[in-house]
């Protein structure tokens, strides 16, 4: 980003761009992200990145916001503030309502802290960008992409600099789901060498001062959850999340949660070496047993190999419709073909459990007998984001109530056929 829009003039700017910097500035996604460490250039990034961005859109409005006033003004104004002087680039700085006025493009650059994201709405914008995003809320973030629409714009971006803080929603938008339009770039731990010329022990320092798991957030960039108490700690996403593909020759696994909302389902299958595979989830809001049935059935008309259906106790309970959800389920399936119903008398101990679901997940032995098709968002956020109660044992369904739901499903599911009372196969009977 060396320099300006030629239709306005050269704008030399003193700038050595590490790598990852480059390439964040070389991105023409319409909404980009720089994550990494502390210490990995993410400042200089945001203020560069807006210093270009004023002369690709001269006359323009953009927008340049932290999460709260102090961090906006304290770091974020003055790193763009010390650039522009540095670099002799003139402009008016109104102090009374927080904007400034660059002299060579009559571009607006408001300041803004985005806590109060209500007070976003308003006038469109050109581009903007967030610093410490990780720390921003989603909705502030979604109603900035609302006013990226400034007809007259040549260059509409929105883009936000952050330090990994666990599997948030940062994560989930910019590197788990990969949403159309976004780009990441991720910086990696010790890349900036202008820091470690002037300061050798940087980071050294800070390994005597980090807990080991917030050094390797902070320092090494990782995305971690961090919560005490994660419940399924074995899960992880390069070792447990991969494509998988239907096995006619293999009965269908569906196992359900019966709630009202969300009602919560997986479908899975176990192939002959033990390997339990989760093709598909069906999270429903509002929902019946009646419109699970529907939803299932949409999405696998037949099946060869046959059908088992697994739920928690619950199942043998009276509904209001004066049916159990059992009744229910064997009334919408009855001309799926082959159908059996694993539904126990009684729950296992959730702690029993979680303790099977993690031992499927990745064993001390470095095995890992559970895979998850990366469409399964839902269940995917219930291994990353489920917890325990601060303090206890007692898993905590309170702090989200979407979440919980399909990991109890597929619990049931492991229990029954990977509980220890024999092998895949070896339990034909029926428990109801």
């Amino acid at each position: 980003m060396d320099r300006g829009t030629r239709e306005i003039l050269d704008r030399g700017i003193i700038y050595s761009a590490l790598a990852t910097q480059r390439r964040f500035h070389d991105s023409k996604a319409r909404f980009k992200g720089f994550s990494g460490p502390i210490g990995s250039g993410k400042s200089q990034a945001l203020c560069h990145e807006a210093i270009k961005l004023t002369y690709l859109n001269p006359g323009r409005t953009g927008l340049i916001g932290a999460p709260t006033f102090p961090m906006l003004r304290d770091a974020t104004q003055a790193a763009l503030f010390e650039l522009l002087d540095r670099n002799k680039i003139p402009y008016d700085f109104n102090r009374a309502e927080n904007f400034l006025v660059m002299k060579e493009t009559r571009s607006k650059i408001l300041f803004r802290a985005v806590e109060e994201f209500e007070r976003l709405r308003g006038s469109n914008l050109a581009w903007f960008g967030l610093d410490e995003l990780t720390y921003t809320a989603e909705q502030a973030w979604l109603r900035l992409e609302g006013r990226l629409r400034d007809p007259k714009a040549k260059r509409l971006c929105g883009f936000g600099v952050w330090t990994p803080k666990g599997y948030d929603w940062v994560y989930e938008r910019f590197i788990a789901r990969k949403v159309d339009g976004y780009e990441t770039v991720i910086a990696r731990p010790f890349e900036n060498r202008f820091l470690l010329d002037k300061t050798p022990d940087y980071y050294e320092r800070l390994k005597r001062s980090y807990d080991a798991r917030f050094y390797e957030q902070e320092v090494l960039g990782e995305y971690l959850t961090l919560h005490a108490g994660r419940v399924y700690v074995a899960f992880e996403r390069d070792g447990n999340i991969g494509e998988a593909k239907v096995d006619e020759s293999l009965p269908l696994m569906w196992a359900l949660d019966f709630n009202v909302d969300p009602m919560c389902s997986v479908i899975a299958q176990v192939d002959r070496k033990g390997l339990v595979v989760v093709l598909d989830e069906i999270v429903l809001s509002r929902a019946s047993t009646y419109d699970a049935c529907a939803e299932f059935t949409s999405r696998f008309e037949s099946h060869a190999g046959g059908l088992i259906v697994y739920a928690d106790a619950t199942g043998a309970r009276m509904q209001t419709t004066g049916k159990t959800d059992l009744v229910i389920l064997k009334e919408a399936l009855r001309n799926y073909g082959k159908v059996d119903f694993r539904i126990p008398k009684s729950n296992p101990a959730v702690r029993d459990r979680v303790t099977l679901m993690n031992g499927k997940l990745g064993a001390a032995n470095g095995s890992r007998l559970l895979r998850v098709d990366p469409r399964c968002v839902e269940l995917i956020r219930d291994f990353e984001h489920v917890t325990y109660k601060e303090g206890s044992q007692l898993v905590d369904k309170d702090r989200d109530p979407r979440r919980t739901h399909l990991s109890d499903a597929l619990g049931y599911l492991v229990w029954q056929e990977c509980g220890g009372r024999g092998s895949i196969g070896e339990m034909g009977r029926r428990l109801i």
